[in-house]
């Protein structure tokens, strides 16, 4: 039987989206969520059939048209014309996950019963999600104010039989797809065009994807330093309690703590070192990763806020009689946690990447560039090179979109959050984080090779084990791109314990 998840008030966290995903659960509406979705659209019908008063989005036009009245025999046409008007998307087409967590987050908040929507747009949806149908969309075209206008509007129209989708590694029109499952194209009634586009789904699903490799990256960056510690033969006084006791960052005892941990039983660690203090990059590990720590427990409970709230506008409160048009679709609070992430991230690869390059120096008893025969061979001399140009890269991506705005809709939207920038941004800071690991991880089991006949802690040797089925030791110079390949692959299909990638 087919293991469900109800859409509910219940709140909805990263954790938990991570197992939906996981475990592959289809998506039903609990009993609340029906009564509340049903409860504002009845209110509505009824406010919109007793009043001649003007609601924007609902009876009039959008944007800087919003003191355009539109009769009531066009308010259909006025909601399919959003949505076709919308779809103005350009650039790379979004990944099929983020496209999933787009489906998920929109249906959640739709789910609370402030939007005015019908039941049969949000079963739509769920239906898309529950069938692995997901819609074409392009990362270029948010403001990331007024919400995902573009992303969303490219999200929506499949369900008018429009656009593209994805589906069984095929791309399909929204009327084939339409066919397919012998659906009608539906016919959006007052509101639901603007509901549908209306929100931040397309910020908050890149934010939720990144949020969920941060934190397994961050442990990564954690063990992976480990076994760069061991192979430059360091000093493991740096970690203890009593220095960390006096300047109590969380992130940064709770590093110190790990790092401790993972070398337990090393006999490298307990060997009497010739050399008094190490680099930064070594011995200031608690404090840099400590305060990324730091960095993802803000955003995510900025996140998880976003993601359990009303982002479409206006918003409707049957109970309170009122309908009343807002700003919750503005993605500031997401555009600035985006921004702080992607800094904190890129520090872990600035970070590794000196460790890096300590590596492949010649020193504490190291063959010149980790191989045997420097010369001849030139070993790990150019993956530093990649990690360097990544770490490069990583710094221009940080440039902060949210500081910048620019004026639309004819003066209406005059400040914009550019959230959308922030989150496509991201995604390439957390890719290249990865690969800058992958080349540590090759780099330090290489390293550690020297140090043999010592062992390192059980945690490290049976990490570089694992490793090293995968990417063999060095004898030689041969095609590093693909070993670095092997290595990234590697860390992508490394399993973390839930307890330790989200104990930060």
């Amino acid at each position: 039987m087919q293991e469900f998840h109800y859409i509910s008030r219940d709140i909805l966290d990263i954790s938990i989206i991570q197992e939906i995903l996981e475990s592959n659960k289809k998506l039903a509406l609990s009993d609340e969520a029906k009564v509340n979705i049903d409860k504002a659209r009845n209110y509505l019908d009824e406010k919109m059939e007793a009043s001649e008063e003007p609601f924007y989005g609902i009876n009039t036009g959008f944007g800087s048209l919003c003191n355009v009245k539109i009769s009531k025999e066009n308010l259909v046409q006025l909601q399919e014309n959003l949505v076709i008007s919308h779809a103005c998307g350009t650039g790379d087409k979004v990944d099929q996950k983020i496209i999933r967590l787009m489906l998920l987050l929109k249906i959640q908040s739709l789910s609370y019963g402030h939007s005015g929507i019908t039941q049969e747009v949000v079963q739509r949806l769920i239906d898309f999600y529950n069938e692995g149908i997901y819609p074409v969309v392009y990362e270029q075209g948010s403001l990331g104010a007024s919400g995902d206008l573009s992303p969303l509007a490219h999200l929506s129209l499949p369900l008018l039989g429009r656009g593209e989708v994805y589906y069984k590694d095929e791309v399909l029109s929204g009327e084939e797809i339409l066919k397919k499952f012998n659906w009608k194209p539906l016919n959006l009634r007052s509101k639901e065009g603007l509901a549908l586009l209306n929100g931040t789904q397309f910020m908050s699903a890149h934010a939720v994807y990144s949020l969920i490799e941060a934190f397994k990256l961050s442990y990564l960056a954690d063990a992976i330093s480990c076994v760069s510690i061991e192979g430059f033969d360091c000093n493991l006084s740096p970690f203890d309690p009593l220095v960390h006791e006096v300047r109590p960052h969380r992130g940064q005892i709770k590093t110190a703590e790990r790092i401790l941990d993972l070398l337990d039983g090393s006999e490298i660690a307990e060997k009497v070192k010739e050399s008094v203090q190490d680099p930064y990059s070594f011995r200031c590990i608690p404090q840099v990763h400590g305060a990324t720590k730091d960095t993802l427990r803000f955003v995510h409970q900025t996140v998880k806020t976003e993601i359990n709230s009303v982002t479409d506008n206006p918003n409707i409160f049957a109970e309170d009689d009122k309908i009343i048009s807002g700003g919750n679709f503005h993605g500031q609070p997401l555009a600035l946690a985006m921004d702080y992430l992607a800094m904190a991230l890129a520090e872990l690869a600035n970070i590794s990447e000196r460790r890096i390059y300590q590596l492949v120096s010649g020193l504490r008893g190291l063959p010149m560039f980790l191989v045997d025969d420097p010369g001849l061979n030139n070993g790990f001399m150019i993956p530093q090179y990649t990690a360097a140009s990544i770490v490069s890269q990583n710094k221009q991506l940080c440039t902060p979109a949210s500081i910048d705005s620019i004026v639309s809709s004819n003066g209406q939207e005059d400040h914009v959050s550019m959230g959308a920038n922030s989150a496509t941004k991201l995604i390439k800071v957390v890719k290249n984080l990865q690969t800058v690991l992958a080349i540590e991880l090759f780099n330090a089991s290489q390293a550690l090779y020297y140090r043999e006949p010592l062992k390192s802690s059980p945690f490290v040797m049976q990490l570089v084990n694992s490793f090293r089925t995968e990417v063999p030791l060095v004898k030689q110079d041969k095609v590093m791109a693909e070993e670095i390949a092997k290595a990234s692959l590697f860390l992508d299909q490394f399993t973390v314990d839930k307890e330790l990638v989200f104990c930060n």
